[in-house]
């Protein structure tokens, strides 16, 4: 009876020891998205959900189990990254009301169709900047392969001022308003505003969104004038340092971009309305300008639909397209460092690629663009060390086109092959 029990032991082991697999990835190209160099014809060996090898030429699997993938036609890249993304909605002219008639079940059921959009795409990782809370979920619900999309650091409820873009009242019938609070993601003092940063690490948000400034989309007049005192700035920078989580603040106008800068803010998404100073400003403490250049073209498209906004929100989106794509050329052109991110939700989710088009059109590098949404994002996120390069020990997140992206940017809006921490999602 114990021999039989042994057998059996051993019998349940070698089967499992069989059944691991490897993938062997046979590829014409591969981007070195840290040097630029383009290597040709090797193989790529997945292990589990890491890069376990990388060989000259094109090597026969070892085991029956393993499985060869042709992409001797293809160009190679790493996963991409859009450090500006609302994973939980795309806008439409029915999304003013929607929140008034959507439950978190209804919101929470959509998200994971952007999700996988989103991945489909050839985007492995995002950094979600603003929602109801349920791109928590969504993100937990991912990481656990209950659901189909890329990589994603939250910051959960965006924080902002009363009446500031991203008070989620802002708009409300009189008898809805109420006063909401650092617990809703709206602060009106140092101490709330601290206290906010804290609500969002509670609730498990990897990082800190703040609105700076009024916003294109809220249903208020201005979408230039600052938002937070100084003082809230640096109590919720510091407060985020204090938890390790990356701050990014959404702004147009230049006064809340400058407080911004000056209280310690990373990322500055959007910059509309940017002055030289500012752009020195930047330059001096080391922040990133993540452009959504996607966005101000899409909300200038459809500000021309009647209809699609409210009124309020017309000429804003109206005047916002032309100026972002400007003042991103003049900012990159003056030495601002650029971080790849996009606004996706602001227009539908999964055309996110066509980002690297407008920057390349404002006098950006196909290479450096690349390497905004690869090498640049990876670093703000913490990960350079695990994504963001075809690197052995690396997350296996590879994607592949059919051109040479270097010499036709467009390509990377045509993803053909996806894999995200060593599991294929299009092939």
């Amino acid at each position: 009876m114990k021999t039989k029990f042994t057998l059996l032991i051993l019998s349940i082991y070698f089967t499992q020891v069989t059944f691991s697999q490897d993938y062997y990835l046979h590829c014409g190209k591969i981007l070195d998205s840290k040097s630029g160099k383009i290597a040709t014809n090797q193989t790529i060996i997945v292990t589990k959900n890491k890069i376990s090898k990388i060989i000259d030429g094109f090597v026969p699997k070892q085991n029956p189990q393993d499985i060869e993938i042709n992409l001797k036609n293809k160009f190679i890249l790493p996963g991409l990254i859009d450090l500006h993304v609302h994973i939980e909605g795309e806008r439409n002219p029915h999304y003013y009301v929607s929140k008034y008639v959507d439950n978190e079940a209804d919101i929470a059921f959509e998200s994971t169709r952007y999700a996988e959009v989103t991945l489909l795409a050839g985007f492995t990782t995002v950094r979600d900047l603003g929602g109801t809370g349920v791109n928590i979920s969504l993100r937990n619900a991912i990481n656990r392969g209950l659901v189909k999309g890329p990589r994603i650091y939250t910051a959960g409820k965006a924080i902002a001022t009363t009446g500031g873009h991203a008070d989620p009242t802002n708009g409300s019938n009189r008898k809805l308003v109420g006063d909401p609070g650092p617990h809703e993601g709206v602060i009106n003092s140092p101490d709330e505003a601290a206290k906010a940063v804290r609500e969002r690490y509670k609730e498990g948000a990897d990082v800190i969104k703040i609105t700076a400034t009024g916003g294109v989309l809220s249903v208020a007049k201005s979408g230039k004038n600052p938002q937070f005192s100084s003082d809230e700035i640096k109590a919720i920078t510091t407060t985020a340092k204090d938890y390790n989580m990356l701050t990014a603040a959404h702004a147009h106008g230049d006064e809340g971009m400058q407080r911004a800068i000056l209280g310690g803010i990373k990322t500055i998404e959007h910059g509309t309305f940017m002055s030289e100073e500012t752009m020195e400003l930047m330059k001096k403490y080391d922040a990133y300008l993540v452009p959504t250049l996607t966005a101000g073209k899409e909300v200038e498209k459809n500000a021309e639909i009647n209809g699609f906004y409210p009124d309020i929100v017309v000429p804003k989106a109206k005047e916002v397209g032309p100026q972002i794509k400007a003042t991103f050329a003049k900012a990159y052109k003056k030495g601002v460092k650029i971080a790849f991110g996009t606004d996706a939700g602001v227009f539908p989710h999964g055309i996110n690629a066509k980002e690297f088009g407008y920057m390349v059109d404002g006098g950006m590098s196909a290479l450096e663009a690349i390497q905004s949404a690869t090498i640049t994002n990876a670093m703000l996120l913490g990960i350079d060390k695990e994504v963001g390069q075809i690197k052995e020990s690396f997350f296996a997140d590879i994607i592949a086109v059919d051109d040479n992206p270097l010499q036709v940017i467009k390509t990377l809006e045509k993803v053909v092959f996806v894999m995200k921490d060593g599991k294929i999602y299009k092939n």
